[in-house]
């Protein structure tokens, strides 16, 4: 056996059984996948996958055995590579961040700067989706860092700590009538159009929650995944935009642009977590602790490394 059976059987899973793509993945043909993994079966004297005629139907009880140890072979392979990197490369190379579009339009411009500046040798990799993708990244090894609001509590494979914390702000134009009360409630909300995230991205789960609570049916008219879309839509007269606190911060006097007003909402919405996180298990060079320090100043090198261990995989903000 070898590690490119290993690598086949496991890109054929991440690929749903789909030999085809999985050469396409593997930069190899299908017929030498297909041929590699009949190798390893015989040799092990089981059948990892369950066929019918020559398709792959689904992965058979020794078959999940069997890939719950090549997953551990493979990442202890690349946690070797990167050992050798870091000690002989005198810490250069890429680190690779997985994170959403809010994250890295927002919050992750200083940290990189700071990272480019104390290690000008690393190059970054930024890959940006939504936060099952950033997780999905992370534990295929695409990224080495993910950064995300939601979901990432949701797989036991990551280790995730907590980050900061933020809140929702309303967004409006400066003559909308709602900016005349001094108090806006879910209620008056209810009654106007809405701007806000798709249901997967930067906490829109919690205004979906607040809403529901009060049994209260949103009209939310567009969603997106970018800040920057949403305000212009709100510029537009489209509705009141609902967005993340930093994606205001940077372009605001006391909470106003040249063309909208934002007002704090963690009143109506609770506040949100962001966390930062790994793959269990996988090997950290020097530069990627050093990322997760400037993310915040509650995240020390110690505290990952001991997440990492096991002990503990959380802590309190």
């Amino acid at each position: 056996m070898n590690l490119h059976q290993f690598r086949f059987v496991q890109e054929a899973v991440r690929r749903n059984l789909n030999l085809t793509e999985a050469a396409k993945a593997l930069h190899t043909s299908q017929p030498g996948v297909s041929k590699a993994i009949i190798e390893l079966e015989d040799e092990l004297g089981i059948e990892i996958f369950a066929r019918h005629g020559k398709r792959i139907k689904r992965v058979t009880e020794p078959g999940q055995q069997v890939l719950k140890s090549v997953d551990i072979i493979l990442r202890e392979v690349n946690n070797l590579k990167r050992i050798g990197e870091q000690y002989s490369a005198q810490d250069s190379g890429t680190l690779s961040i997985a994170t959403t579009h809010t994250q890295a339009r927002y919050v992750l411009p200083g940290p990189v700067a700071q990272l480019r500046q104390a290690y000008p040798k690393v190059g970054i990799s930024l890959h940006q989706g939504s936060p099952d993708q950033v997780a999905k990244m992370l534990m295929e090894e695409v990224a080495e860092i993910g950064v995300a609001t939601e979901s990432l509590v949701n797989y036991p494979d990551l280790v995730t700590l907590p980050c900061y914390e933020w809140q929702h702000v309303l967004v409006l134009p400066f003559d909308h009538p709602l900016l005349e009360r001094e108090r806006v409630t879910l209620e008056d909300l209810a009654q106007v159009p809405l701007v806000t995230y798709h249901p997967s991205f930067t906490g829109r789960t919690r205004i979906d929650q607040a809403f529901a609570l009060r049994h209260l049916k949103p009209n939310i008219v567009l969603e997106a995944i970018d800040s920057d879309v949403i305000k212009t839509y709100v510029k537009l007269g489209m509705g009141v935009g609902i967005v993340a606190e930093m994606a205001m911060q940077d372009s605001t006097l006391n909470g106003q642009t040249p063309d909208l007003v934002s007002r704090p909402a963690g009143q109506l919405f609770g506040h949100n977590l962001a966390r930062v996180a790994f793959k269990r298990g996988t090997y950290l060079r020097h530069f990627v602790l050093r990322f997760a320090e400037l993310l915040s100043d509650r995240l020390t090198r110690d505290s990952v490394l001991r997440a990492m261990s096991g002990t503990p995989d959380d802590y309190e903000l």
